[in-house]
């Protein structure tokens, strides 16, 4: 891989005088922004959720015109078996009663409806799907055999898995395939068994199927889970060398690694790949990187990383992270400049606090520096966008009474009975 570049990272003009605050008022001033994030529901859910058991097909023929192939049966599937299982199972059968009156003879369809058993763990009704295939005169596919196993294995039935590759290897149209090997090295791989991992990864092999980007991941990832952190670098230079290009998860697990060994200039150059790759970077991924530069005060690093974030159209619950992170950085360490240059450029970002324990830091650092008419400041600069919470009111009452500023400590007392907390 090669390596990353250095990067330049500007400096940021700070106000040092004491009679900043002036120039500071004037960065707090933000745009309302209307900060909450885009709902992810689907209508059809809430209607099935509300709807009567006996009536959910009824509301499936009025809801659903066509069975576009965009839409999201499995995220719909998932969320409704979370909640209400025979729901989601008689989806399930709707969706086969229509596949039989419709088109009973496509392969695929019967292969996309088992796998969509898979999501919700229901072994049973993918072998009813597959009877009522057989039932149509419906020859299986290698791919629905691997639905089939890929549902058996989500499910836990690890015997019945092992018994369809049997049935595969010993059949003449649907022999055991990539995805079939594939399934079952990713399965041991979620459970963390190295040997069965690369026991199927050499099975795969000897059948003449090179290691795919699935292949590589799933060998990673065990390698890691089992604490082999030369194995996981060994694939993943095997599969680099090979010529097959990582996917986010690979690259997930592998700043994962890099992070554990708290090896800065791997984790960089993994997440250039990531952006370069215009991937987006999960609050997971990015808490990693974050704490590993906290935990080694590289907070020029956190800075840096915040610019690479907002050129790289990043989420703003990842940005908030890193906005958070180094505010905070900077409030443990009473650089009070800092911390407050560092407010403004998040507020103005349309980014607010999102933790209490973050405000708490910051109100820490005011209390400390006695910079009560700063402290007034930004907590004015906050409250149209952060809800104060009891133990925010609770530090800044303890505050006020320790200096002796008893007008600001009734003033607090106020806005605590206003919001219901005394």
């Amino acid at each position: 891989m090669a390596a990353a570049s250095s990067g330049v990272w500007l400096p940021i003009f700070r106000a040092k005088s004491p009679e900043g605050c002036r120039r500071l008022a004037r960065m707090f001033i933000i745009d309302k922004r209307d900060s909450s994030s885009a709902s992810t529901d689907i209508p059809l859910l809430q209607k099935l959720l509300k709807s009567q058991v006996s009536r959910i097909k009824e509301t499936l023929d009025s809801e659903v015109i066509s069975e576009a192939n965009e839409f999201p049966w499995a995220a719909l599937l998932s969320s409704l078996n979370s909640s209400a299982p025979q729901k989601a199972n008689l989806v399930i059968e709707w969706k086969l009663e229509k596949l039989i009156k419709e088109n009973p003879k496509n392969q695929d369809s019967y292969s996309q409806l088992i796998s969509l058993c898979s999501n919700i763990r229901n072994l049973p009704t993918a072998m009813l799907i597959f009877a009522a295939m057989e039932a149509q005169g419906v020859q299986p596919t290698p791919s629905i055999f691997n639905a089939l196993i890929s549902t058996s294995l989500s499910s836990g039935n690890l015997l019945t898995a092992l018994s369809l590759f049997e049935i595969m290897e010993g059949s003449e149209s649907y022999k055991p395939d990539s995805n079939t090997y594939n399934a079952f090295i990713s399965a041991y791989s979620n459970m963390g068994n190295k040997n069965a991992t690369e026991s199927w990864f050499a099975a795969k092999r000897a059948s003449g199927f090179s290691a795919d980007v699935l292949t590589y991941g799933s060998l990673i990832q065990c390698c890691i889970k089992s604490n082999h952190i030369e194995d996981a670098e060994r694939y993943f230079e095997e599969m680099m060398l090979a010529g097959v290009n990582p996917n986010e998860p690979v690259m997930q697990n592998m700043l994962v690694l890099y992070c554990k060994q708290r090896n800065c200039v791997r984790v960089k150059e993994i997440l250039k790949f990531t952006l370069n790759g215009n991937w987006q970077i999960d609050r997971s991924m990015a808490k990693k990187v974050v704490n590993l530069y906290r935990e080694l005060g590289r907070v020029e690093e956190l800075e840096e990383l915040l610019v690479t974030l907002a050129e790289s159209n990043q989420t703003s619950e990842v940005l908030s992270l890193v906005h958070c992170s180094i505010i905070r950085f900077y409030a443990e360490t009473d650089r009070l400049d800092d911390v407050e240059y560092s407010v403004g450029r998040m507020l103005k970002n349309g980014i607010s606090f999102s933790c209490s324990e973050d405000v708490e830091k910051v109100i820490c650092c005011y209390f400390r520096r006695e910079a009560y008419d700063r402290l007034e400041l930004f907590l004015e600069c906050i409250k149209d966008s952060y809800k104060f919470t009891r133990s925010n009111y609770d530090l800044l009452c303890a505050g006020y009474k320790r200096a002796g500023l008893l007008e600001r400590l009734n003033a607090v007392v106020n806005e605590m009975k206003v919001a219901g907390f005394v």
